[in-house]
Parts: C-alpha cells; structure tokens; sequence
C-alpha cells in the first residue's frame, strides 16, 4: 500500500476530522447536561473540535516522518 497517495491522505484526514467532530459532540453534550446555555456549550465544542483536531494532526505529522 501507497501511503502517501492522495486518496490515504484524503481519508486519514477525514478520520481525524470525524474524531473531532464526535468530540466536539460529547463537549457540547456533556456542557448541555451540566445545564450551560447553549452559546456557552457551543464555546467549548469549538474548544474541543480543535484541540482534538489539532492533537490528532500532530501525531499524523510525527508518525508520517
């Protein structure tokens, strides 16, 4: 297997979007239960969509070396 095609790359990172989209889900989720307003628990789902983007990013970029 190619792993750097395009289409790997393409579908590595669609993996790791789809993670921190389920993150991001769970942050607002768990935000909504503790009984946050809805502009705040939207706050910390962007907060944690990018952190594990941003996490999940970094170790792709270490392991592709």
């Amino acid at each position: 297997m190619n792993y750097g095609s395009t289409a790997f790359l393409l579908l590595v990172l669609a993996v790791a979007v789809l993670f921190a989209i389920v993150a991001a889900v769970i942050a607002f989720g768990l935000a909504r239960w503790e009984g946050v307003a809805i502009p705040a628990a939207l706050s910390r789902s962007a907060v944690a969509f990018a952190a594990a983007l941003t996490l999940c990013l970094a170790v792709l970029a270490a392991v592709g070396r």
